[in-house]
C-alpha cells in the first residue's frame, strides 16, 4: 500500500537513530526493535486502507444492491422509486469523481483502492444498464456494447502492463461522464421533450464509448510494438 501518512514516515526516521544507539549499547536488544518497526509499520499499512478515498470507494460499492432494489421496486416502473434509484446512483457517480482525486490529491493510494475503485465503477454503471434493459427501457445492444467495451479495455489494460501503463484520455473522461449522465436520465421516469433529449445524450455515450475504446487499442498496439522493440534492442546490447 502507498497511502502512508507523512507523520508516520518522520517518526520512522526518527525512530531510526535511537535504534542504533541501543544496538551499541545492547546487542541483545536488536531483534526487538526490529520486530517492532515490522509492527508497527504493519499497523500504519493496515489503518491507511480506512483513508476517505477508500471510505468513498467501499460507500460506492454498498449502493450497488441498494440501487437495485429502488430501481425494481413495485415493478420498476414507479417514478418515486425511480427518483431514490436516481439518488443512490448520483452519489456513486460523485463519489467517483472525488475518491480518486483525494487519493492523488493526499497521496492516499493504497493497493486495495487500485483495485476496487474499477470495480465499484463497472458495478455501478453495469447494474443500471441490466436493470433498464430488463425493464425495456433500453436496448440489450447499448447495455452489450458500452459493458463489453468496459470489460475489453480493463482486460487490454492487464495484457500490456508489462510494456507500460495506458493513460486515460480526455475523451475517456467524457465519455464516462457523457455515460452517468445518460444513464442518470434513463433512470428517471422522464416524458416530453426530456425523455427525446436523453436518446440523443445516449447516441453520443455510445459513439463515445465505441470512438475511445477503438482509440485505446490503438494505444495498446503502440505501446507493446515499443516495448517489444527496447526489449530486442536491450537484448543486443547485452549480447554485444
Amino acid at each position: 500500500m502507498t497511502g502512508v501518512p507523512a507523520s508516520a514516515a518522520n517518526g520512522s526516521s526518527k525512530a531510526g537513530p535511537q535504534r542504533a544507539e541501543g544496538a551499541d549499547s545492547d546487542p541483545a536488544g536488536d531483534a526487538r526493535p526490529a520486530r517492532g518497526k515490522k509492527v508497527v509499520a504493519a499497523a500504519v499499512n493496515q489503518a491507511s486502507v480506512w483513508n476517505i478515498a477508500n471510505l468513498l470507494t467501499m460507500l460506492r460499492l454498498l449502493l450497488v444492491p441498494g440501487f437495485v432494489a429502488l430501481m425494481l421496486a413495485d415493478g420498476g416502473y414507479d417514478p418515486a422509486w425511480r427518483s431514490l434509484a436516481w439518488a443512490a446512483f448520483a452519489i456513486a457517480m460523485i463519489t467517483d469523481l472525488f475518491d480518486g482525486h483525494l487519493a492523488r490529491t493526499y497521496n492516499l493510494v493504497t493497493d486495495f483502492g487500485k483495485i476496487a475503485d474499477p470495480i465499484a465503477d463497472k458495478a455501478i454503471m453495469g447494474a443500471a444498464l441490466i436493470c433498464l434493459s430488463s425493464l425495456g427501457d433500453l436496448p440489450w445492444w447499448v447495455t452489450i456494447v458500452i459493458l463489453g467495451r468496459e470489460l475489453g479495455i480493463t482486460l487490454l489494460r492487464f495484457l500490456v502492463i508489462r510494456y507500460g501503463v495506458i493513460p486515460a484520455s480526455r475523451g475517456g473522461k467524457l465519455k464516462t461522464l457523457t455515460q452517468g449522465v445518460a444513464v442518470g436520465m434513463y433512470v428517471l421516469a422522464l416524458t416530453g421533450w426530456l425523455a427525446t433529449m436523453r436518446f440523443w445524450v445516449m447516441a453520443v455515450a455510445v459513439v463515445l464509448t465505441v470512438a475511445t475504446g477503438l482509440d485505446y487499442v490503438r494505444q495498446a498496439i503502440v505501446l507493446r510494438r515499443q516495448g517489444i522493440a527496447e526489449r530486442k534492442a536491450a537484448l543486443e546490447e547485452a549480447e554485444a
